[in-house]
């Protein structure tokens, strides 16, 4: 028998940072967010070996360790053995030696929740091998302790939430980890047209986020009132934009995009550059109306919105800065696992 997963990266479209702590546990965080069709995959193959085989195939690595209840921590595919620690910890040792094999659509450090979805993915697996009843919040709240908690990955708590409930959704984030998952109903052609006119550009750069958003909780820390006032704008953009995809207002959404941008940049230094400033600026003389860079920022993916058939010129204009485009569609469904 062979065990499979897979878990839908996503695109914030609105309300980044303001999930992470402390910022949500001292005044609620709202974000707006979109799986597409990008993911992170997991399989588990049951060895007769007392081994745990962990392969990464996009990455290239590979560990091989003894059968034992507590794999080291050590840098080496920390996802997986992270995962498979609070597993054994929690349920008790698994049934067998295993090889695990992981691969993500997108680099680490694009943006795009690479990293959570894939220990989503990780779970789902697990979940599916050893019949664990885990529902779609405790799948989420799990993927976030080991990544945030027990890994000490510094980062918010959208992705985990993404990646498993999948879609279209309003997330609420509040003290002692409540959170709202609110799925959006939103017309079938109003996202044909945001697919459409949304540009998903890879700057050939990635990043480490953790440095940015440490950067980002110590402002909220600090009491930096210029922080902590653009969160509290980022906040309100994501009601803008729930308004208006639910309305079909979608050529809003440049203009509330370039809202969001122009204050995400100023919540914590390293989240835009001169590089990226440049593209964007480029984007938005080409006929862009708004965008901004996803994730954390300071590289991996970027995003504009393109009215009529302006698209056309923005990739024309962005060929010069060396990144590349990816076709995606909008996902409904979060993550999945099987057995064949």
């Amino acid at each position: 028998m062979i065990y499979r997963s897979k878990a839908p990266l996503r695109i914030g479209l609105a309300g980044g940072g303001t999930d992470v702590s402390p910022y949500c546990d001292l005044y609620g965080g709202a974000i707006l967010n979109a799986t597409i069709s990008l993911y992170a995959y997991a399989t588990i193959e049951p060895l007769e070996e007392a081994q745990v085989i962990i392969n990464a195939l996009d990455r290239g690595e590979s560990a091989t360790y003894d059968m034992a209840d507590n794999l080291p921590i050590d840098g080496n595919l920390d996802l997986a053995t992270g995962v498979y620690n609070h597993i054994v910890a929690k349920y008790g040792p698994v049934p067998s030696g295993f090889r695990i094999t992981t691969v993500v659509d997108a680099p680490a450090g694009s943006g795009l929740g690479s990293s959570s979805t894939l220990v989503v993915a990780i779970i789902g697996v697990f979940a599916e091998w050893l019949n664990l009843p885990l529902g779609e919040y405790d799948i989420a709240q799990m993927a976030y302790d080991i990544e945030r908690v027990e890994l000490s990955m510094a980062g918010g708590k959208q992705d985990q939430y993404a990646a498993t409930f999948g879609g279209v959704n309003f997330m609420e984030f509040y003290e002692g980890n409540k959170v709202i998952v609110n799925p959006l109903r939103i017309k079938p052609e109003y996202l044909y047209e945001l697919e459409n006119n949304l540009l998903l550009y890879f700057t050939a750069t990635s990043r480490l986020s953790s440095t940015i958003i440490e950067a980002q909780s110590k402002n909220v820390t600090d009491k930096n009132t210029k922080s902590i006032d653009a969160m509290h704008q980022l906040k309100e953009q994501a009601q803008m934009m729930k308004e208006a995809m639910l309305k079909g207002n979608i050529h809003d959404i440049g203009r509330i995009l370039d809202y969001g941008f122009q204050f995400k940049k100023q919540m914590a230094s390293g989240i835009s550059n001169d590089s990226l400033d440049e593209t964007y600026d480029a984007a938005l003389k080409a006929g862009a109306t708004g965008g901004k860079i996803s994730g954390a920022g300071g590289g991996g993916f970027m995003m504009f919105y393109c009215p009529a058939n302006t698209r056309f010129d923005v990739i024309k204009t962005l060929e010069r800065f060396g990144g590349s485009f990816s076709a995606y569609r909008f996902t409904e469904r979060g993550m999945v696992s099987w057995r064949i």
